[in-house]
């Protein structure tokens, strides 16, 4: 039960990134032609491919507690999240309100597939 609220938790994650992406988007078109519209579009496709990859590895393999679905989706998670952390977060460049979401769902999922996938690994 434990990795199901787990994957839970990385659906919800992949869908915050999802709509980040579009926002971010729709931000970048706004922006004048050059590199700061190409690099704020191109990070939006970064956000949306590790979205949609943490939802697709959340149903598909943390669901039934897979030990790469475990993993894929733990170093996914952990490296889009701590740069925003670093890099966003911690300098105060976000409101820490709405920004605490993709981070608190991280360690959310995190914690409970590791429970999950523990459980499943001392179970004879």
């Amino acid at each position: 039960m434990w990795h199901r609220i787990g994957a839970v938790c990385y659906v919800i994650w992949g869908l915050l990134h999802v709509n980040a992406a579009y926002m971010q988007y729709q931000f970048g078109s706004g922006l004048e032609a050059g590199m700061a519209q190409g690099r704020v579009i191109q990070n939006s496709w970064h956000l949306l491919f590790f979205g949609v990859l943490a939802i697709i590895v959340g149903v598909g393999r943390n669901w039934n507690n897979s030990r790469s679905g475990y993993w894929i989706n733990v170093i996914n998670l952990s490296v889009v999240d701590v740069g925003f952390i670093l890099f966003v977060l911690l300098p105060y460049l976000s409101i820490m309100s709405a920004a605490i979401l993709g981070p608190a769902f991280w360690v959310l999922a995190i914690l409970f597939s590791t429970i999950g996938y523990m459980k499943e690994e001392t179970t004879p």
